[in-house]
């Protein structure tokens, strides 16, 4: 093989060059909550060893990566440079037409409260302290029980008075006037992405996650979004029957692997 040339060509991007060709990249990102991301292109598999290393020596630990899991190659190759698994994530579908899903006998009619006593707020209508307050509580009921580790990737705990929260995302259950669980939904184009779904801990089992999914799906269904999707961690029982309940088909999963 000819010498590969290994050059950073910008804060967050690495270049390896042969005889005048681009044989590969590499590229790193920062996530909202300070996570660096990794990640590699190649031409030919023998750069990315090498790559790799010269990324690694700009960079500070703790790096991650995501692969997917089918994709054992990768997943050896960045093992051998160090990185290890630390989460396994599915990929779900859902259509959001009813005629596709079970959510239909679950689907609130605006102004009707069900379950009993919940009533959903769309999205943009929740008040943004109480919906603060509600992320937080959350948050801290997760943290002591099955731990930040098993919610999607991107709403991990941020730095200290970095928390961004935009409730035009959100939908909200209410129950006698306490803000009870959320649902965030980003649309794009004709999919979109679930980002969380939590309910607070004294209602859970009661119907309110299956409420707040089915009006976020009914919401993007007449804004003419055909389906939504989500990832949900392996470990996270739960949110994995209310998902696969509901009709959700898996459509891959992920590993996201640490160098620490």
């Amino acid at each position: 093989m000819n010498s590969v040339m290994i050059t950073r060509v910008g804060e967050t991007q690495w270049q390896a060059v042969t005889r005048n060709l681009i044989v590969g990249h590499g590229d790193v990102s920062q996530r909202p909550d300070g996570r660096l991301f990794v990640s590699i292109d190649v031409w030919q598999d023998e750069v990315f060893d090498q790559l790799a290393a010269a990324m690694l020596a700009d960079l500070t630990d703790p790096l991650h990566t995501l692969v997917g899991e089918a994709d054992l190659d990768l997943k050896s190759r960045w093992e051998q440079a160090g990185f290890t698994a630390a989460r396994r994530e599915r990929e779900y579908v859902l259509p959001t037409d009813p005629s596709e899903t079970v959510v239909d006998a679950v689907r609130p009619a605006a102004g009707v409260t069900s379950p009993a006593g919940v009533t959903v707020l769309p999205a943009g209508e929740a008040d943004e302290g109480l919906l603060r307050a509600l992320d937080r509580a959350i948050r801290e009921e997760v943290e002591a029980t099955v731990g930040w580790q098993t919610m999607p990737a991107e709403v991990l705990p941020r730095p200290a008075g970095a928390m961004v929260l935009d409730p035009s995302k959100y939908t909200v259950a209410v129950r006698n006037g306490r803000y009870v669980g959320l649902v965030r939904v980003v649309p794009v184009r004709r999919r979109a992405r679930i980002g969380l779904i939590a309910v607070r801990a004294d209602q859970h089992r009661q119907g309110v996650g299956r409420a707040l999914l089915a009006h976020a799906l009914g919401s993007l269904h007449r804004a003419g979004i055909d389906s939504a999707w989500a990832e949900v961690d392996e470990s996270n029982t739960a949110a994995i029957a209310l998902f696969e309940g509901l009709g959700a088909r898996r459509a891959g999963s992920t590993i996201e692997l640490v160098r620490r």
